[in-house]
């Protein structure tokens, strides 16, 4: 699925595969080691399935030693709690590889998994796939050298009494004349978010990047604090040297989702409109929310209208050589002319480069990622 992530197999390695699955029963990962907590059902009957995460906690959910590829992250957590309603933009899922003190995912846990808005939503495309009831998959390859180690921080103001949680992975074990994971990328996340655009100034999605590598998907929120059409912005790549204009620019932000004419049954002053929401393979609008879900307030307060969307880059990676930046504009459009606008725009940027690189700032606290 990823062409320039080597696909480790008994087939191309010699054999020399090992599969292995970090849990909470089994958090290194050890051979015949998993199911081996005891439970009222007696020993290896569900003893340990998941684990608590207190304030200000930080839980390892797998450290491990390579060379490998971790294959897939499934994670579940309640969404709200008595403290408050946003777990999933509380929590921190960050990614370390082979021993770099800086991490090359930094990302709220709701967001990394297209769950903008610290809301759920069923999400159903190839590398991520949130299903009934928030279970939290990622089949991103994340191949490492020498060590990976993921994370889950709490900033969220009451415990999460169950995170549950599955790391696979696959143990790679090199002969001397083997180097398939030599020139293996690796795998990066980054949250970013403007509360409030300036008109005429682009929100960057991502920025910074110094290195060879791929890019290969987005993430976007929009909270529309403006009435009227949201999503006429352009997605921009920067390339290897490009200043004032892009080599690559998109034609809007629905068409950048796949989609089209507003994600609307009709296009008429007046009608009922309808909004779809929608999940393909590489692209999707799988959140429209006009009100609060979260049942924490008593007030009946409508929230602003909030999308999120999906664009994987996967058969259609954008490569770089040397430095990308990313970028979208928030252009809105009235029926009949263009127009600038202020919104609350929030995104995560998916890459692939040859050396770790740490996210460009610490992420912002709860408090200032605290959704609309």
């Amino acid at each position: 699925m990823f062409p320039f992530v080597p696909a480790l197999t008994p087939w191309n390695t010699g054999g020399r595969v090992r599969s292995r699955s970090v849990t909470a029963e089994n958090p290194t990962g050890a051979q015949a080691a998993g199911g081996t907590a005891a439970s009222p059902l007696g020993p290896g009957r569900k003893g340990r399935p998941c684990v608590p995460l207190a304030p200000e906690e930080t839980l390892t959910l797998a450290d491990v030693q390579g060379p490998g590829v971790i294959t897939h992250i499934w994670l579940t957590v309640p969404d709200g709690t008595e403290a408050g309603p946003f777990v999933l933009r509380d929590l921190v899922l960050r990614a370390y590889w082979d021993d770099s003190p800086h991490p090359a995912v930094e990302v709220p846990l709701g967001d990394f998994f297209c769950n903008g808005f610290a809301t759920r939503a069923d999400v159903v495309s190839l590398p991520i796939a949130v299903l009934p009831t928030g279970g939290m998959n990622s089949y991103f390859p994340m191949p490492f050298r020498d060590r990976a180690r993921l994370t889950l921080t709490s900033e969220h103001p009451g415990p999460i009494e169950a995170v549950f949680f599955q790391i696979d992975y696959l143990q790679y074990l090199p002969a001397d004349d083997d180097h398939l994971l030599t020139a293996a990328p690796y795998f990066h996340a980054q949250w970013r978010r403007t509360p409030v655009t300036t008109p005429g100034q682009d929100h960057v999605i991502l920025d910074g990047v110094r290195g060879r590598g791929a890019y290969v998907g987005t993430h976007i929120g929009v909270a529309a604090l403006e009435r009227f059409w949201w999503g006429e912005g352009e997605v921009k790549f920067f390339l290897d040297g490009d200043t004032d204009n892009p080599t690559i620019c998109g034609t809007g932000l629905e068409d950048y989702a796949g989609g089209a004419w507003a994600f609307q049954d009709v296009l008429a002053p007046g009608a009922e409109h309808k909004v779809a929401v929608y999940n393909s393979p590489y692209q999707g609008h799988p959140q429209y929310l006009t009100a609060d879900p979260t049942g924490w307030s008593p007030y009946a307060t409508p929230s602003v209208p909030q999308h999120g969307l999906y664009r994987w880059h996967v058969q259609d990676p954008v490569y770089f050589d040397h430095d990308l930046k990313v970028t979208v504009q928030q252009i809105g459009h009235d029926g009949r002319r263009l127009f600038e606008r202020s919104d609350d725009v929030s995104s995560v940027a998916y890459w692939y480069q040859d050396t770790p690189q740490a996210s460009r700032n610490p992420l912002p606290s709860a408090a200032v990622r605290r959704p609309r």
